[in-house]
Parts: structure tokens; sequence; C-alpha cells
């Protein structure tokens, strides 16, 4: 199953109860309070995901690890590339 599919899946999960529980489809008795958190939980559930996404982006670029073997050899490619361009005639 792929990531995409995964999300799907959860994403229906989550609407359908949501739907059910918001307009008790089920007959429940729910108290007050409870039926008064249901109608903004989608909201809340995007807030959260948003926090979550920029936690994880932070926490990614904060370790971000340089790769200085392959900066080296992209050097190294460049500067052949530029005499391989000098021998047929380009001028940098």
């Amino acid at each position: 199953m792929t990531k995409l599919a995964e999300w799907l899946v959860g994403l229906t999960v989550l609407c359908a109860a949501w739907v059910t529980l918001n307009f008790n489809l089920l007959d429940l008795d729910l108290p007050e309070p409870l039926q008064q958190l249901i109608w903004p939980f989608p909201i809340y559930l995007l807030v959260v995901f948003g926090c979550y996404s920029l936690a994880t982006i932070g926490y990614r670029v904060a370790t971000f690890n340089d790769c200085q073997d392959a900066a080296q050899e992209l050097q190294n490619q460049i500067s052949e590339a530029k005499k391989d361009l000098a021998t047929k005639g380009l001028r940098f």
C-alpha cells in the first residue's frame, strides 16, 4: 500500500467517524461538552498536522548533513568539464 493510500484510508476513517458522531447517526447519548468538542475537531487536526509538519521540517533542516566527499567530487567534475570545454575553444 502506498503512502498516499495509507493517508487516504486514514482520512476516510476519520471523516466517517466525525460525520457519524457529529450528526449522531448512531443515536448515542453523548454529553454536551463532548458534542461541542466534536464540531471543530477537523480544525484541531489541521492545526496539529501543521505544527507536526513545521517541527519535522525544522528538525530535518537542523540535522542536515554536509557531504564533503560528494562536494569534492562535484568540484572535480566541474574542473574537468571546464578543461574539456577549454580544449574545444570555450573561454571562462
